[in-house]
């Protein structure tokens, strides 16, 4: 990957995660523009619907590793596609593999409680493989810059 690859990737990682505790468990959670969640959300509330989850991870071999997250809604013509820099975002794909679930949100939200659109992941172990590729692109980097 050239240096100005990177900056473009760089510059498209989106900034908007954290993740909050529901019954318990930490679900990670992304935040998107106040428009762009009304907008969702206009168009799929009560609505019986299905949300495609998909990770595409990107990564150079030298450290540099991005997931994709692409989000297509069954209803409402809705595709949502997020940039993650994974070597920030582990906690984030840690919860998502662990709890199978993901939630988006706006940032005026009162996570967890008012104005969230939770999504129960249709192929759980997506998230789990994306996961394993994640660590393992992280640590051939570093057992290759120890050994350099």
């Amino acid at each position: 990957m050239s240096d100005e690859e990177l900056k473009k990737l760089l510059g498209k990682v989106h900034q908007g995660i954290t993740s909050f505790e529901y019954n318990s468990i930490q679900v990670p959670c992304i935040i998107l523009s106040e428009q762009r969640f009304d907008e969702i959300m206009q168009k799929v509330a009560g609505k019986p619907i299905s949300v495609d989850t998909n990770l595409n991870i990107l990564q150079d071999g030298l450290g540099h590793v991005f997931v994709e997250v692409t989000l297509t809604f069954s209803d409402g013509g809705i595709h949502e596609k997020v940039l993650l820099d994974a070597k920030k975002s582990m906690d984030f794909f840690e919860s998502l593999a662990k709890t199978s679930m993901l939630a988006l949100s706006s940032p005026n939200s009162q996570l967890g409680k008012e104005n969230v659109f939770m999504i129960q992941l249709p192929k759980p172990e997506k998230a789990a493989n994306a996961l394993d590729i994640i660590k393992k692109a992280l640590e051939s980097c570093t057992e290759n810059q120890t050994l350099n």
